[in-house]
């Protein structure tokens, strides 16, 4: 980078860590550390549910994701804006009437002490894990930029945050969030802005587009049926968006104690309910908008020649393998390719615009062809990646639109938007290290220990319970290196093993009011969790296929059948024989 843009990354950094520390400023007890004393706007819970769900992996790897599988991943949010309404008239009352800190107080009311912590603890868990994973996304831009060490990489960025996230709460938590996405909204319009403008003179913002759609990248909608048949394994789909996303999105932000904990910080239910609704509204365009940059870049690279393999680090790890020759070899054949891929390309948008059909359809199946032994070149680099011999990642979807921003954006606006996605880890991080430390402490440290502790003794432990999550979010990235999917997809994955079964207990809760025994709903919750992981890992074998997103509803609906059951057997056996 040049030092234009280290100033621009540096000052921007620190010009929201001063405004997040002047913010901090509450009461110093848990009301004012974790719900920073339930006096937030609307406006501000919106934000701060945005950015603690917009995280460096949604502008890291969303660009990516769409470059390599087109937009269809924006179908994922469909079911969000149903979901959003049916929390704000049945979850939200609940918890706003009660004044939880944590979503799973309430679960101890309602059944008992053993259903609360388990739900709590499978919070914790996948929450835990997930923030890791997003620790992991900035240090890529480092590892990426400087080819430092992953490693090492890890533990600065976990170390930053923590001392970012330890000295704040949710008071900075939301009001820095208000900062960052105005500077990320604007780095991202201008992003796209670019590559736009970066084209060939003749080729319009419509020609852009129509080159992406006919290679497959503008899928917005897509059914899932394949020669009459519905493919359960398609990971996005309009049915699966609709009704796995649904119960994912309900789960999220009904239960998921990073969310619950931002709109818990509103001053009445009114706000809490506005701030759900509108990022109902907003998240569906605004990750539209992410993901056509990702397919911008896509056809910025068909005018434009394009890395065999975007993470450089790796390519010098091929460079110095086995199979160093036979790289080269495969490069010199991919920019032979590029060179005609660019020549059919113009070839193609000067017939559509002198509405040539003859030409345009020649060109178009030229063009198509071309891409197709493009990606089976880049599909040989990362199996030679993959292979024992090497010992890398084969996958770089995570590294595409970072590359392109280091390598074409001018100087000034690299630097900005690499604090963007800095800036959206640490948004993200924050809130979520801060909902874990609530977790902790409300849902364990204050009902297992017997002191009789201060406000300010909360307080302090809950910083130390902050460190402690930090530094386990740390462990988890050094373990993502070679996760194997893009990192937006992972996290997902990951939610999706857990959030249906949470959702599942808080249905139960709220909607069969016949069953009281914390015992049946426990036992229930477990057995759930135990026929999601059965059919995530018969998926993962290939015993059958079916999209992760349909774990969520599994999920849900197992804690139902098994707690309806459970509580049917419970019955028999007390009633007396006749």
């Amino acid at each position: 980078m040049s030092q234009l843009d280290w100033i621009v990354l540096i000052v921007t950094l620190l010009a929201i860590i001063s405004y997040g520390l002047y913010k901090s400023r509450t009461s110093r007890n848990l009301e004012g550390y974790f719900l920073s004393n339930r006096s937030m706007p609307w406006g501000l819970v919106l934000l701060s549910i945005m950015g603690t769900q917009a995280s460096a992996i949604t502008f890291l790897s969303a660009p990516g994701q769409a470059y390599t599988d087109g937009m269809r991943f924006v179908q994922y949010y469909f079911g969000l804006p149903l979901a959003m309404i049916v929390i704000c008239i049945f979850f939200v009352p609940i918890f706003s009437k009660l004044k939880v800190f944590t979503a799973y107080e309430y679960l101890e009311n309602r059944f008992d002490g053993k259903t609360r912590t388990l739900t709590s603890f499978l919070f914790l868990l996948q929450r835990g894990l997930s923030t890791g994973i997003s620790v992991f996304a900035p240090s890529i831009i480092l590892s990426s930029l400087f080819g430092w060490n992953i490693y090492y990489t890890n533990i600065l960025m976990g170390g930053l945050l923590i001392i970012y996230t330890m000295s704040g709460g949710a008071k900075a938590v939301a009001y820095t969030q208000q900062l960052q996405l105005l500077i990320i909204f604007t780095g991202m319009f201008l992003a796209g802005y670019m590559v736009v403008n970066m084209l060939p003179a003749n080729v319009s913002f419509a020609d852009a587009l129509q080159v992406s759609g006919k290679l497959g990248k503008l899928n917005v909608i897509t059914t899932g049926f394949e020669n009459g048949k519905f493919n359960w394994s398609d990971q996005y789909n309009l049915l699966s968006g609709l009704i796995g996303g649904f119960f994912l999105a309900l789960s999220y932000f009904g239960t998921d104690q990073s969310q619950v904990g931002r709109y818990l910080t509103a001053k009445s239910l009114r706000e809490s309910r506005l701030g759900l609704l509108m990022n109902g509204l907003v998240k569906v365009p605004m990750q539209f908008a992410i993901l056509l940059i990702g397919a911008l870049v896509f056809t910025f690279y068909q005018f434009n020649t394009a890395p065999i393999f975007f993470n450089e680090v790796q390519v010098k790890k091929l460079e110095q393998s086995a199979y160093k020759d036979s790289f080269m070899l495969v490069q010199q054949q991919y920019e032979a390719i590029t060179e005609k891929k660019h020549q059919m390309v113009i070839a193609y948008s000067t017939a559509t615009d002198n509405d040539d059909k003859l030409a345009e359809e020649s060109s178009l199946a030229s063009l198509r062809s071309l891409q197709k032994s493009a990606d089976s070149l880049r599909g040989k680099v990362k199996a030679w990646l993959n292979s024992k011999q090497v010992g890398g990642d084969g996958n770089d979807t995570n590294y595409i639109f970072l590359r392109f921003v280091v390598d074409h954006l001018p100087v000034g606006l690299v630097g900005l938007l690499i604090a963007i996605i800095f800036l959206a880890s640490w948004g993200s991080i924050a809130a979520a290290i801060n909902s874990l430390s609530s977790s902790t402490m409300v849902d364990f440290h204050r009902r297992f220990t017997k002191k009789d502790e201060t406000g300010e003794t909360e307080y302090r432990l809950s910083k130390w319970y902050t460190l402690a999550w930090g530094v386990f979010c740390i462990v988890v990235a050094m373990f993502t290196y070679n996760i194997g999917n893009s990192l937006i997809e992972a996290v997902n994955v990951l939610g999706s093993l857990f959030y249906g079964v949470i959702l599942g207990v808080f249905l139960v809760a709220f909607f069969i009011k016949r069953i009281t025994n914390g015992s049946v709903v426990f036992w229930a919750a477990l057995l759930a969790e135990l026929l999601v992981l059965t059919v995530f890992i018969l998926t993962k074998t290939g015993v059958f296929k079916m999209g992760f997103l349909w774990l969520n509803p599994i999920g849900a609906f197992g804690v139902i059948f098994f707690a309806l059951l459970l509580e049917r057997i419970y019955k028999q056996k007390e009633s007396p024989a006749v």
